[in-house]
C-alpha cells in the first residue's frame, strides 16, 4: 500500500521549502534595489537598505563659511552657519581634525589655533570666532550626526531626464522588436521541418542545434563583426538584427521543435489525407496550436535583446544617434561606476517595458516551457 497512485509524497515539505527559498532569493534583492533607488548616495554608503526606515549615523566634512561672510561682534570676528545645508539631523559630536573627528560633544566649544573658537550645536548651527580678521580658507568641521530616514525622487529625475534617453528608448525598440520577430519566423519553419518532415540528416541537425546551445556567443562577436564590415552592414541596424537572430535561433528551434513534436499526430495526418500541403498544415494548424511556445520564446528573446549591452556596443558602437538605453544608463554611472543610487533607479526604469511584455504573455510561458517534458 506504500505505492498507491495518488498518494502524497513525503518530500512535499522539502519542495515547498525549496520554492520559498527560491522566491526569497529573487525578491529580497529586488526589494533592496527598489529601496536603494529612493535613497541618497551618502545614505547608501552609511547603512544597508534594510535600515532605510531607521535613523543613521553619518560622518561628514563641512567647510565653514568663507571670509567674505564674516562680521564683527564685540571685538570678535564671527562666521556662522549650519552644517546641514539641506535636510536635517542631530549632531552628536564634532571635531576640527580628521584624526579626532569626534573629539567634542555637540554644544561645547573647541579651541583652535590663533585664539579661534568653534561651537557646534546639536541642531547643526555653528559659530566660529576669532580675535583677528579671517583670511584665506576657512577651517573644516568634522561632524558626526544622526540623520532621520529620508527618500528622494532625484535619482529617477536624473535617469528619466538624462540627455538622449528618449532617443535611446526608440533605438532600443528599433533593435528589440525586429530581433525578436525575425528569429521566431525562421525558427518556426525550421522547427516544423525537424518535427514532422522526414529527410536525411534530420537527427544530425537536431544534435547540432543542441550543441549550439552551449557555444558562448562571445566567441563569435569579432569574427561576425568582421564579416558584417566586409558586407557593408557593420554598425547598422541590419547587422545587429542578424547577430541577435543567429544567437537566438538555436534556443528558438529547440523550444519550438519540442513543442510541435508533442502535438497530436492524428490532426496532421487527417489534414494530409484531406489534401493539405505541408505549408497549409504549418500555417493553419501548427502555428495556432504552437502559440504558447512562440510566446515563451518571445519573452526570453525580448528580455535578452532589451537588456543587452555587449552585442549592441560591438555591432552599433557608441554613436549617440544609435546608442541604446543600456548605453545611456552606463554613461550616467561615470567611469568609476560607484553611483549605486543611479544604478538602482536605472534598473527599474529599464525594466518597465519588459514587465509589460512578460505580464501580457505570462499565461503562455509555463505551457511553452513544459512542452515535450511529459508524454
Amino acid at each position: 500500500m506504500d505505492h498507491i497512485a495518488g498518494k502524497r509524497s513525503g518530500l512535499t515539505w522539502a519542495v515547498n521549502l525549496s520554492v520559498i527559498a527560491l522566491v526569497l532569493l529573487w525578491t529580497v534583492p529586488t526589494i533592496g534595489l527598489l529601496v536603494s533607488s529612493f535613497r541618497q548616495a551618502d545614505q547608501i554608503a552609511a547603512t544597508g537598505w534594510w535600515r532605510a526606515l531607521f535613523p543613521s549615523v553619518q560622518n561628514s566634512i563641512v567647510r565653514a563659511g568663507d571670509a567674505a561672510s564674516q562680521r564683527e561682534e564685540a571685538g570678535q570676528f564671527v562666521i556662522d552657519g549650519n552644517v546641514f545645508d539641506t535636510g536635517s539631523g542631530i549632531v552628536t559630536a564634532f571635531g576640527t581634525s580628521s584624526r579626532e573627528h569626534a573629539a567634542h560633544e555637540a554644544g561645547t566649544t573647541a579651541s583652535l589655533a590663533d585664539g579661534q573658537r568653534l561651537t557646534v550645536e546639536a541642531d547643526g548651527a555653528y559659530r566660529l570666532e576669532s580675535p583677528a580678521k579671517f583670511e584665506g580658507r576657512s577651517p573644516r568641521i568634522f561632524v558626526t550626526a544622526e540623520t532621520p530616514p529620508s527618500f528622494t525622487m532625484t535619482n529617477y529625475e536624473t535617469v528619466l531626464f538624462a540627455e538622449g534617453l528618449g532617443r535611446a528608448f526608440l533605438n532600443t525598440l528599433t533593435v528589440t522588436i525586429p530581433a525578436t520577430i525575425i528569429p521566431i519566423l525562421i525558427a518556426a519553419f525550421a522547427a516544423y521541418a525537424l518535427a514532422w518532415m522526414e529527410f536525411p540528416g534530420r537527427a544530425l541537425l537536431i544534435a547540432a542545434i543542441v550543441g549550439l546551445l552551449v557555444v558562448p556567443l562571445q566567441l563569435a562577436l569579432i569574427p561576425l563583426l568582421r564579416l558584417h564590415n566586409s558586407l557593408g552592414i557593420g554598425k547598422e541596424y541590419l547587422g545587429i538584427w542578424l547577430a541577435h537572430t543567429g544567437f537566438g535561433l538555436p534556443m528558438a528551434i529547440y523550444l519550438l521543435r519540442n513543442y510541435m513534436v508533442g502535438l497530436p499526430r492524428e490532426i496532421i495526418e487527417s489534414a494530409r489525407v484531406d489534401g493539405a500541403s505541408d505549408f497549409q498544415i504549418f500555417l493553419k494548424l501548427i502555428l495556432p496550436l504552437s502559440f504558447p511556445a512562440l510566446a515563451s520564446f518571445a519573452i526570453f528573446q525580448f528580455l535578452w535583446t532589451w537588456n543587452d549591452l555587449l552585442v549592441a556596443t560591438v555591432f552599433l558602437g557608441n554613436n549617440q544617434q544609435q546608442l541604446v538605453m543600456t548605453g545611456v544608463l552606463r554613461e550616467l554611472l561615470g567611469s568609476k561606476g560607484g553611483e549605486w543610487e543611479i544604478l538602482a533607479a536605472s534598473a527599474f526604469v529599464s525594466i518597465f517595458v519588459p514587465l509589460l511584455v512578460f505580464f501580457a504573455l505570462q499565461r503562455f510561458l509555463v505551457r511553452g516551457l513544459l512542452a515535450g517534458s511529459v508524454k
